[in-house]
Parts: structure tokens; sequence; C-alpha cells
């Protein structure tokens, strides 16, 4: 089964890390954002990956070009006249990647439609390469063969950073209390589960997937909620990628979920 991964914008919300890279590639502990979320599907036994690039596309191309170069010990062997490379590992990634040029400009939803020939008959796993959480995406995969629907998107509840006050007409604040995520509503976490049938709503390279399609799988009857109580997070500014960071280097980030 193939996982997409979007992963061709141009993350100007991150404008300090993303002008000298792709966003999917700014790095968290050392890697890649975009290698976490992979490592995640691998885990669950998902290593089959399309990867819609765009923006700065060849700095990921050159990364998987040169996979053992930053994953690895190496050695040069110069002494017969040629560079002979020995990679020094005893176990590496069980994926299959296509890096796939899906347009500088393309909005979300022409991207998934450009890499249409790329996917099999069945359904496809979904995410944006910017999120990572601990979702469990064999659990996912089954309530979306359960379902029936045509798109399972996984939903949060997001953090807030701001406290509630109850403020009356004369500024008397009444109460305060820490905001909590349930005091929102359910969003968008990526992480979905299309069926094939979801490329019929994609109409050309300005077709955004979040609105009209989903829209219209919605009023259809066709799309699904996964409710996702665990962690989430994404990463669209240099406060939220310290904060992963961090937590990386704890040793008790929530969305590792793979052994080595």
């Amino acid at each position: 089964m193939k996982t997409v991964i979007l992963a061709g914008g141009y993350g100007t919300r991150i404008s300090e890390e993303s002008r000298l890279r792709p966003k999917p590639m700014v790095e968290i502990g050392g890697k890649p954002i975009l290698w976490h979320i992979m490592k995640q599907y691998s885990a669950y036994g998902y290593n089959d990956f399309v990867i819609c690039c765009g923006y700065m596309q060849h700095v990921i191309k050159e990364y998987f070009a040169n996979y053992f170069l930053y994953n690895s010990d190496v050695t040069f062997d110069f002494t017969h006249g040629r560079s002979d490379m020995q990679v020094h590992m005893d176990k590496t990634e069980l994926w299959r990647v296509s890096l796939i040029d899906t347009g500088l400009d393309t909005m979300t939803g022409g991207r998934i439609r450009r890499i249409a020939d790329y996917l099999d008959d069945g359904p496809f796993f979904l995410t944006y390469g910017d999120g990572v959480s601990d979702i469990n995406i064999g659990s996912l995969l089954d309530f979306h063969r359960k379902s029936g629907g045509t798109l399972t998107m996984s939903c949060v509840h997001p953090n807030s950073r701001f406290g509630n006050l109850d403020v009356g007409d004369s500024g008397f604040v009444r109460s305060f209390r820490e905001k909590r995520a349930e005091d929102t509503g359910w969003i968008n976490a990526g992480f979905m589960v299309c069926e094939k049938k979801v490329l019929d709503y994609l109409v050309d390279d300005s077709t955004v997937f979040e609105r009209d399609p989903i829209e219209r799988i919605a009023a259809e009857g066709g799309l699904r909620a996964y409710r996702h109580t665990g962690f989430w997070q994404c990463m669209d500014t240099v406060r939220e990628k310290e904060l992963l960071e961090e937590l990386w280097k704890s040793g008790k980030a929530p969305w590792k979920v793979w052994n080595t």
C-alpha cells in the first residue's frame, strides 16, 4: 500500500528555515522531519512512499540519492585508481521511495492528481510533510476499511497557547483557567486514507484538496473522521520546530514509535 506525502510547498510560515531547504527537510534531532514521518509508517509495515516534490525538490532527491552517506559510516578506497565506497551498516531502511516533480506552484489536490500513475488500484495513505504524531496507522486503516468511506481524515484537538478569561462588562474577571485542547474544535491532522476514487474530484493543478474536493466528498457522505486524542504536532513555525527538537532530545518523543 502506497503512502503519499505532500512535500512540495514553499513553507513560507517557517521562512527562517525554508529559504534554505524545503520544509520537509528541516531537521529534528539531525534528521529531516520527512524521515520521522516515513519511519512512523515504516514501523507499521508500510514502506512504499510517493513523495510529491516541488519547491527545492533537488534537496529531497539528493538526500535519498546519498542516503548511505547521511546515515551510515563509509570507507572510500582510492587505491585502485577509482573511488570505491564501502558502507558500514548492518541494517538499512526497507523503503521504496518515488520522488515526483509535481510542480512549483501546484496546489495540494493538483499534486495528488499528478502522482496518479504511481498509485496502486486500492486505497492509499496521504499525509503532509510537516507534522508528526503517535497515531496508530494500523488502527486508522482498520477504521477506514470498516467505515466504507471514500476518505478518512484523522482529526485532533489542537493545543492552544492562551488561557480563557470570563470577563464582565466592567472588565471584572469572573474566572480564568488555562486553555485546554478540548476547548477547540476538531481539525484536520493529515494522516488520511483515501480510496482511489478521490482522484475523480481533482480537476487541475489549481485544485486545493482541502477545499472543493473534500467538501464535495463530505456533502456526498463519503468523508469519515478518525479521532486521535494522543500526540500530534505540526511544524509551521520556528517555535514549533524548537518544541519538537526539545522533545526529541529528551528521549521521550511521543511520535517515535519505532525501535531502530
